[in-house]
């Protein structure tokens, strides 16, 4: 049990789609169930809006997306979109944010666009338009950093990402979830 535990790594699921304007509704214990009857261990959720950490034999990108999308598909009958991260890649997210990115957020609003497989943050950021004194974007290693004034938030050019086909192959979680899950991941153990 003790090598079979130590081979385990910690993943992070980011679930698209969940829990927005009354779509795709799934409680988290249910959620937690799910994963755990899929034989993944230590399962530990994070609000509302489907982030999952748990450990995994294997952490195979593709192949273990493909699992996780259909077991969700068929448990709560909506069409599954996860991107994964294992602990090493969100420390570099973290990491990687653009210098003072999170420093102000009496300010500004800051976001982080996970992109899905096989969108890169290359492509994605022919997608972007930003407005000069309104918002930023940068490009990251399989996201896109976004900030935009809070002041003249309604002016940003984030919502019209929305609309895009783009905009499917990727899930937003702002700067303080993205933080606190890489410490939930810091604190999991592997």
């Amino acid at each position: 049990m003790t090598a079979h535990r130590t081979s385990a790594t910690t993943c992070l699921a980011l679930l698209r789609g969940i829990n927005v304007g009354g779509r795709n509704v799934i409680r988290m214990a249910e959620l937690r169930e799910c994963f755990a009857a899929e034989g993944f261990r230590d399962i530990v959720t994070y609000i509302q809006s489907g982030n999952v950490i748990f450990r995994s034999a294997s952490f195979g990108p593709g192949e273990l997306t493909a699992r996780i999308e259909g077991m969700l598909a068929a448990a709560f009958d909506y069409r599954a979109k996860v991107t994964l991260r294992s602990r090493e890649q969100m420390r570099a997210v973290v990491e990687g944010a653009p210098e003072g990115f999170g420093a102000r957020p009496d300010v500004q609003r800051y976001d982080v666009l996970f992109l899905m497989a096989p969108l890169t943050a290359a492509a994605a950021m022919e997608h972007v338009r930003t407005r000069s004194g309104v918002d930023e974007a940068w490009a990251g290693e399989g996201v896109l950093y976004f900030s935009r004034l809070i002041a003249k938030a309604s002016r940003s050019h984030l919502s019209r990402l929305a609309s895009m086909s783009v905009y499917q192959s990727m899930t937003i979680r702002n700067w303080k979830t993205t933080t606190r899950l890489l410490q939930l991941m810091e604190g999991h153990g592997d």
